[in-house]
């Protein structure tokens, strides 16, 4: 930036680095100068309200270095877009209208006019594919979020939050202040991109009476039906999914990576079978899943514990033994109960499965809503016959065993980037509490529960800025968050540390009763 006004770079986790701007026309001029040039070692960037996540690989530079290449580069001296006005038509019918208009000492009549006026800009795109946060000129539109943020939010509806105006592009569960509704896709698999707002796209909003509904890809797939060798779910237990690695890459639009909770254990049931590791595979959560053999295959499955076996068509039954490559015939019924150690199992095939890929991979985001849909009773996968195969591995290692209901795992954080927003004590809290895992959680998070709640210095709103799988949120009430695999992609609670990446894997094994420890790694420092 500039000498009198540097910039403050906070660590976000050990792969991530988050820098701080005076505004948010600085963060987007210094996004746009980063953009066009090349820094070793960074993978992604997420710019936010004041803020823009860097996200990097600590084998190729070191958070240190980075941050100084990062001051190195000057923020653009303007923005320029060739992109063409966006015109959103809006039915004005919004749940807080209303609360918005008299927070804002304007009348109803008053807010729709002058939001239909302003001309809007997209800052950034983030939360889910599709989201853009657009801000506009008419200074009036400072809304704060909602005090306790709704559970469902209707795609479509059109809200307000800090300097903020965004629409939802599918349901989702969200504290943005409701005004109003479109029909317009915000978020299209046929469209190229597929986001109908993109950064520095100027927008317009439109009061109409009614709106026309327009049809947009489906963003979760139907799986395929199944003509040759296949495995068919006859009861898919609390959720099973198909997983691979994910869709890492594609911050830039909006789009997560998502992917497996428990990484190597999806490339362990891969490499047991012989195929290459971000072969998709079947995550299980929580057991309870039985899927019928259709043909003849070779399977392997890793992660959760529980009693597994396999059923053939003569009655007999033989246990399926964890980690290891075992050949199921036509008829079989592969059963996985409900398990006993960790959350999540996996359950791959030789060749892998013939799925629809989204984006490039068939990763499911429960979050964002991209990606195969959860498997139901009925489906089948189709087994992949032409894939090229590797050499079964036999001596796979098994891991120690994933913890059980009440036992305590430590996992290992890095502080920052909003120790700030919390007391010495609350950092104390965040580290000497045995944090019990609720049944709450999911993909999207790990809800804990302590007897003390973390204390805050700061009871102001956070801007939203960009959040990494493993941040550990804080939201008003003191409890905190873990974030897995399907986390939003931006966020407005403060996070007080993150997982190590080592430690990711483990933390999407966490089921309900375990307790969670957390270790910082070492004191939080400014870079």
């Amino acid at each position: 930036m500039t000498p009198d006004a540097p910039l403050r770079i906070v660590p976000v986790s050990d792969r991530a680095l988050l820098i701080e701007y005076p505004d948010l026309d600085h963060a987007i001029r210094h996004y746009a100068a980063l953009t066009a040039v090349t820094l070793g070692g960074v993978d992604e960037l997420v710019p936010a309200a004041r803020t823009l996540l860097v996200c990097f690989d600590p084998t190729a530079v070191d958070a240190p270095t980075l941050a100084s290449a990062l001051r190195g580069v000057a923020p653009a001296e303007s923005l320029t877009t060739e992109l063409s006005p966006v015109t959103i038509d809006v039915v004005y019918d919004g749940g807080e209208l209303g609360e918005v208009a008299e927070h804002l000492g304007l009348s109803v009549d008053e807010l729709i006019s002058r939001h239909a006026a302003a001309n809007w800009r997209v800052a950034f795109t983030g939360y889910a594919p599709g989201f853009a946060y657009c801000v506009g000129d008419d200074p009036v539109f400072q809304v704060p979020r909602r005090a306790t943020p709704r559970t469902r939010i209707p795609a479509g509806s059109v809200g307000l939050a800090a300097e903020f105006s965004g629409i939802y592009p599918r349901e989702a569960p969200g504290g943005w202040q409701l005004i109003g509704r479109t029909g317009a896709s915000m978020w299209d698999l046929d469209r190229q991109p597929p986001a109908l707002l993109q950064p520095g796209q100027p927008v317009q909003y439109r009061a109409v009476r009614e709106v026309v509904q327009t049809a947009a890809a489906a963003a979760l797939a139907v799986p395929a039906v199944a003509t040759g060798p296949a495995l068919v779910v006859e009861r898919p237990g609390g959720q099973a999914l198909l997983q691979d690695l994910g869709r890492p890459g594609l911050l830039g639009m909006g789009v997560p990576a998502s992917g497996a909770a428990d990484r190597r254990a999806l490339r362990a049931a891969n490499r047991i079978v012989g195929n290459p590791s971000n072969t998709a595979a079947i995550e299980i959560a929580g057991g309870g899943t039985t899927l019928r053999v259709r043909g003849a295959a070779v399977i392997a499955v890793t992660g959760a514990s529980g009693p597994r076996s396999i059923l053939a068509v003569d009655g007999t039954e033989v246990p399926l033994e964890r980690g290891t490559p075992t050949a199921v015939d036509d008829g079989d019924l592969v059963r996985i109960g409900a398990f006993d150690r960790g959350m999540r199992g996996y359950l791959a095939v030789r060749g892998g499965f013939a799925a629809p890929r989204v984006l490039d991979s068939v990763a499911t985001d429960t979050l964002a809503g991209v990606g195969p849909a959860p498997l139901q009773a009925g489906d089948e996968l189709p087994i992949n016959t032409d894939a090229v195969l590797r050499a079964v591995d036999v001596n796979d290692p098994v891991r120690p065993e994933l913890p059980a209901d009440g036992e305590v795992v430590t996992l290992d954080v890095v502080l920052g980037p909003r120790t700030d927003w919390f007391t010495a004590t609350g950092l104390q809290t965040l580290l000497h509490t045995e944090w019990l895992v609720t049944p709450q959680s999911n993909r999207v998070g790990v809800r804990l529960a302590g007897d003390t709640p973390i204390e805050r210095a700061e009871s102001g709103e956070l801007p939203s800025e960009g959040a990494v799988t493993g941040a550990i949120q804080v939201p008003p009430d003191g409890q905190p968050v873990l974030f897995l695999a399907d986390h939003p992609l931006t966020g407005g609670y403060p996070v007080i540390g993150a997982v190590v990446d080592r430690d990711l894997d483990l933390a999407g094994q966490l089921a309900a009763g375990v307790r969670v420890r957390f270790r910082a790694l070492h004191d939080f420092t400014e870079l």
